[in-house]
């Protein structure tokens, strides 16, 4: 039997479509089950088009971040995943959902992490001068961007790179390196 895997996305679904080839194709031994959002975005029509159930908790209809994080656990707790992927999702998640997926909850994010944590992670990376940065794909816990490492590749910065075309060059890695983290954990965990 497949194991299950839920995504959070919050924007154009790229790095959760690579993860439900990869799961069709047999590279990942599990299978798509939610895409959950915080917003309406692209990533939801995608899955909706491909026949996946999808799940909105719209972060602005919560008076908190908590409440918001225990309305999304219970949203994705609810479709009994195996393993819990945050690709390209822009909220933090409160304890309550980080320690209801401990384990099993990993995190997609465009640098070699510990540099260039948080939400604008590309953009500092060409800030900064660095020639190069990447992706790293680590379990969740309480700290933003924080947790075991589980793969990192890197990325060369090219003098006449802007946002868009670096962060499209680390996407074409993290839509290889996410399926590979997820086929890991599950076979880790079979």
């Amino acid at each position: 039997m497949a194991a299950r895997i839920a995504v959070l996305v919050s924007g154009s679904g790229s790095n959760m479509e690579a993860l439900a080839d990869a799961c069709t194709a047999g590279t990942v031994p599990g299978e798509v089950f939610l895409v959950a959002a915080d917003r309406k975005c692209r990533g939801l029509e995608i899955a909706d088009d491909r026949g996946i159930t999808t799940q909105l908790v719209e972060f602005s209809a919560f008076g908190s971040r908590e409440d918001w994080s225990v309305a999304l656990r219970d949203a994705v707790a609810a479709a009994e995943p195996d393993l819990v992927v945050s690709a390209g999702f822009m909220r933090i998640l409160a304890p309550a959902f980080v320690d209801a997926f401990e384990g099993r909850l990993i995190n997609l994010h465009p640098s070699l992490l510990p540099s260039f944590a948080g939400a604008h992670a590309v953009r500092e990376a060409l800030d900064f001068g660095v020639k190069v940065t990447g992706t790293t794909v680590h379990l969740v816990d309480h700290q933003v961007d924080h947790g075991p490492i589980l793969l990192q590749e890197a990325v060369p910065v090219f003098p006449d790179d802007s946002e868009g075309t670096l962060h499209e060059r680390i996407k074409a890695v993290e839509h290889r390196l996410l399926p590979e983290a997820c086929r890991l954990m599950l076979e880790r965990g079979s």
